[in-house]
């Protein structure tokens, strides 16, 4: 998701609401800030995405998960409306009006990827999840959408929804979502990192470059966003932690070609 659907990292795009909210102090803004912008100039390899998630993970230690929901739903439009990419708002559009589902898999948490999900109208979201007792996180992973995972993630949601992975589209800019890439009849590299370029040429994949943050509003006057209620709702998942990728399937009995 991050540098492919939207220009930032999703989760480190909060930092600013979680200080003002108190969850997180102002030396953990800066941090946050630095890596976002070390995440931006050059990506994030296997050992960074490790010490990002250790840290991320570390930090959500004891934060009330109610509240979390509840921030996230109350700046959502204006932190994440604004940069979402143009070519990624038309590429979804393109695939839902070809009768495919869309499917966003990020290594974000889903407190914070499910509501983007719901605001681009993406019919599954797969997303990492913290774990959670007493009403609050307790530091630790339930469940890492990272690397392999998110690869044994679509071929169990392409089971469950009789997807045929070879007629399916995944988009990523990051080398360590590969194996998804991989598993996909139509691989694209999106903003891709070093590695993820090199690879992308050996194998003949597409390679996209989307630069264009638009205001999701602007782009769609018609676009009616969901109510703090709605997005508080569907934020109704689990966590929230680093980086992420896209994946488009086709629908059970809408097999179109590419």
């Amino acid at each position: 998701m991050d540098k492919t659907i939207i220009a930032k990292s999703s989760a480190l795009a909060f930092s600013r609401p979680f200080y003002q909210g108190g969850l997180i102090n102002r030396r953990a803004v800066l941090r946050s800030a630095y890596a976002q912008f070390v995440f931006l100039v050059g990506g994030a390899d296997h050992d960074q995405m490790e010490k990002m998630r250790q840290y991320l993970s570390a930090l959500t230690r004891g934060w009330n998960v109610q509240q979390v929901r509840e921030i996230v739903a109350e700046t959502l439009h204006n932190l994440i409306d604004p940069i979402i990419y143009d070519e990624a708002a038309s590429l979804i559009e393109q695939h839902h009006a070809a009768g495919r589902d869309v499917v966003i898999v990020s290594s974000s948490g889903s407190e914070v990827v499910e509501p983007i999900g719901a605001l681009l109208g993406a019919d599954h979201v797969i997303a990492t999840r913290l774990q959670i007792e007493d009403g609050c996180y307790t530091g630790e992973i339930e469940y890492y959408a990272y690397a392999e995972n998110k690869a044994a993630a679509i071929r169990e949601l392409a089971e469950v929804e009789g997807y045929d992975l070879a007629e399916c589209y995944a988009y990523s800019d990051s080398s360590t979502d590969l194996p998804l890439l991989e598993a996909v009849g139509h691989p694209s590299a999106v903003n891709p990192d070093r590695a993820l370029r090199k690879e992308a040429l050996a194998r003949e994949w597409p390679v996209l470059v989307f630069d264009r943050p638009v205001e999701l509003r602007r782009r769609l006057p018609e676009f009616s966003a969901p109510s703090r209620s709605v997005l508080t709702a569907v934020a109704v998942g689990a966590a929230i932690l680093t980086a992420g990728a896209v994946w488009y399937a086709t629908r059970r009995r809408r097999h179109l070609p590419a």
